[in-house]
């Protein structure tokens, strides 16, 4: 992996996620070198000097944008918003909850895309998903023609957002294949988490549950085939889809995008200071996600999250992908969730490596190369589950 910052991991991710996502190599360069030597402090030093960084590279571009968009330079003007929204959103991934302006830099952040959608023409609205007493705000990106499309529900990992699957360029991908993407903050992860206070759970088939019914209400207005719905989940997602597929049995097939197999023992490593964290102020986010005030309330919260037990269940077609190089998550837990995955009729494991690349956690070294490979399996698996309809 490019490692921008030679002995911090957590802000190279975000130089290397940002730079596959569709940032300019040299804006980024303005963004992180008055940041080099803060980076030698650790994860978690310097990390809002490091937003005022990107977002006063982010602050020149929205300055452009809007004269392009008063010249009428509407399609320029959309890009520019585009690589602002992306630069507000790393650099907001990386700070602290406990950071006073996080908030508002989030908000930013869907402001900015918002802008890009629709200046661009973007297929793309903004839904709200009914759960319990509250919604789970996403993203639908509509494939183009009449359908019934099929649709694949994307989720989030620990610290990802609904933003940042827009910004992978996933869904475009799939829309090319004939195929409509449902991204999705649940609970503990995007604005469900920021702006609205929902914390994760363990037993992520309820949230699937959900908006399985949702998908399945305004299948008309979607263009969606309700026999045809998947789900995709990247890091944590690589526990939080499996599971959700061993027990909700509408999903007709699902992908493990880096395998997550006991994500409750990585967090024992963790403490043991094993792997690398995904983000700086590791326990305060996770304490955050989760909605508890302490390690023994975390531990007792999460230790139910593992596929133990529950891969077995799964009875529909299953992809795990996986870096080979992932210092993250183990890569031996793709192989664990793919041997006791006995009950899938299609189960495949694809494990990255070199020369191949994409040996990252969920490959985010190679992210656009992957990308297409699980979007290649996603539509020929749909395509020999249900032949598409004429």
């Amino acid at each position: 992996m490019f490692m921008y910052f030679p002995t911090n991991y957590v802000w190279s991710l975000a130089v290397v996620a940002t730079l596959n996502n569709g940032g300019y190599i040299d804006e980024v360069d303005r963004a992180c070198k008055p940041v080099l030597l803060a980076a030698q402090n650790g994860d978690d030093a310097g990390t809002a000097e490091l937003y005022a960084s990107w977002e006063a590279v982010a602050d020149r571009l929205i300055a452009k944008a809007r004269a392009d968009e008063t010249a009428g330079h509407r399609i320029g003007a959309g890009e520019t918003y585009y690589r602002a929204s992306l630069y507000t959103s790393q650099a907001e991934r990386l700070q602290s909850p406990r950071w006073e302006g996080r908030n508002a830099a989030y908000q930013k952040s869907i402001d900015l895309l918002l802008k890009h959608v629709e200046l661009s023409g973007v297929p793309l609205t903004r839904v709200e998903v009914p759960y319990e007493d509250s919604s789970l705000p996403g993203y639908f990106y509509r494939a183009p023609g009449d359908g019934p499309h099929p649709v694949i529900i994307q989720w989030n990992g620990l610290d990802s957002t609904k933003e940042m699957m827009y910004y992978s360029g996933f869904p475009a991908m799939l829309a090319e294949r004939g195929i409509s993407t449902l991204m999705i903050d649940t609970p503990g992860s995007g604005e469900a988490l920021r702006l609205r206070g929902l914390t994760a759970r363990y037993d992520t088939e309820v949230w699937a549950a959900a908006i399985v019914d949702w998908i399945e209400a305004n299948t008309d207005e979607l263009g969606a085939d309700p026999a045809r719905i998947g789900i995709v989940g990247w890091s944590l997602g690589g526990y939080y889809a499996p599971r959700a597929a061993a027990f909700e049995k509408r999903l007709a097939l699902a992908v493990a995008w880096g395998a997550n197999h006991d994500w409750a023992a990585v967090q024992e490593a963790r403490r043991n200071r094993e792997g690398e964290n995904p983000v700086p102020h590791y326990w305060d986010h996770v304490f955050w996600v989760w909605g508890v005030n302490d390690m023994d309330e975390f531990i007792a919260k999460t230790s139910p999250m593992h596929l133990n037990g529950v891969a077995e269940h799964i009875t529909a077609p299953l992809l795990i992908t996986h870096g080979a190089g992932d210092r993250q998550i183990p890569v031996r837990y793709a192989h664990e969730t793919y041997e006791q995955a006995v009950n899938s009729p299609r189960r495949e494991l694809r494990i990255f490596d070199d020369p191949e690349g994409g040996t990252e956690h969920i490959s985010i070294d190679n992210m656009p190369y992957v990308a297409g490979i699980i979007a290649d399996w996603v539509a020929e698996t749909f395509e020999a589950l249900i032949p598409a309809h004429p």
